[in-house]
């Protein structure tokens, strides 16, 4: 008999890495791996729905269940996570030396709904007192002209967004103090160029995320694995086949990280790596399913909504499919 044919568009991770290789197989489907970047992957789901399953932003997937026809079901799969403290970026000119100095700044992002900068202002407002409409919010291209938000925003008053211009870009304006600070993920070429322009907000982010973790618990949510809602409704059963492999996948990334017998990661101290992520967060660090992620996301989609992009707190209920939240036992 043959399997249901499905095309899955995701980044290259180490979690997802047997899936692409072939060696775990979703029971009864032919997964077809399209390893794309990130970006690439979320404005063509987004914006044309081109595949079955996809990696999506968790925001995106967020503002996507306020339309009528709600297009996409997740899984709750998160393959990537980040804590973002490192992703805050000001001109070294500012004036701009702790967090509440970000108060009537004129602040970017690539995209407001982008969910990296989500966690930023809400980390921001509960933990060091910055309120997410303090300032008016640019957007626009990081590195290339022409970036628009993927998904059309219904914003509350208090929330003013303005685009850049049309040959600017948000990178060059944090290096030339056109802005002053900038909440992205992708790492602005601006900072690498290493002339001391742009700096980091919190400079020993390290420390900072891990004193964050200690207090919250939160290792934060930034992406989700979606299924087209008409490709779930057809065949119900994929969701629990997915979710199953997605598990037997990140396991063999686990028992990669555990060998010591040689590296297989191009990190010198890898091993002191994973024993500290151990002791800091336990043997299942990056752990799937609903509940063990309940406080992460119930935080995330309360930021969602006090930032206009919900236009009330969603239920964790609604956000992934019945199927893949429990299991048979024997």
């Amino acid at each position: 008999m043959s399997k249901l044919k499905l095309s899955f568009a995701c980044w290259n991770y180490d979690r997802t890495r047997a899936l692409m290789d072939g060696s775990v197989q979703p029971d009864g489907i032919d997964l077809n791996y399209l390893n794309l970047p990130v970006e690439e992957t979320f404005f063509r789901m987004a914006r044309h729905r081109e595949f079955d399953v996809a990696e999506m932003s968790l925001s995106s997937y967020c503002v996507s269940l306020s339309r009528p026809e709600k297009p996409f079901i997740a899984l709750p799969i998160f393959p990537s996570r980040f804590f973002r403290h490192s992703s805050i970026y000001i001109n070294a000119a500012s004036g701009i030396n702790d967090p509440k100095d970000l108060i009537g700044k004129r602040i970017a992002s690539p995209e407001y709904q982008m969910t990296a900068p989500v966690w930023i202002r809400g980390i921001l407002q509960d933990h060091y007192g910055v309120p997410v409409d303090a300032q008016p919010y640019f957007y626009g291209g990081e590195e290339e002209t022409g970036r628009i938000e993927k998904l059309k925003l219904d914003l509350p008053p208090n929330i003013k967004l303005k685009p850049i211009g049309p040959t600017q870009t948000l990178s060059q304006m944090l290096h030339d103090g056109e802005i002053e600070a900038l909440y992205t993920a992708r790492m602005p070429s601006s900072f690498k160029r290493n002339d001391g322009k742009v700096k980091r907000l919190f400079e020993n982010y390290a420390e900072v995320e891990r004193a964050y973790w200690r207090e919250t618990g939160i290792f934060p949510i930034m992406h989700t694995i979606v299924m087209r809602r008409d490709v779930y409704e057809a065949n119900r059963w994929i969701a629990q086949s997915l979710t199953k492999a997605f598990y037997e996948s990140q396991r063999k990334t686990y028992d990669d990280l555990a060998e010591t017998a040689a590296l297989k990661s191009m990190l010198p101290w890898l091993v002191a790596h994973v024993e500290e992520a151990r002791r800091e967060m336990g043997e299942d660090w990056w752990p799937y399913g609903l509940e063990r992620n309940r406080k992460a996301l119930e935080t995330f989609t309360r930021y969602h909504f006090e930032q206009g992009l919900s236009k009330r707190q969603l239920s964790l209920d609604e956000l992934f499919a019945p199927e893949s939240l429990e299991a048979f036992k024997i």
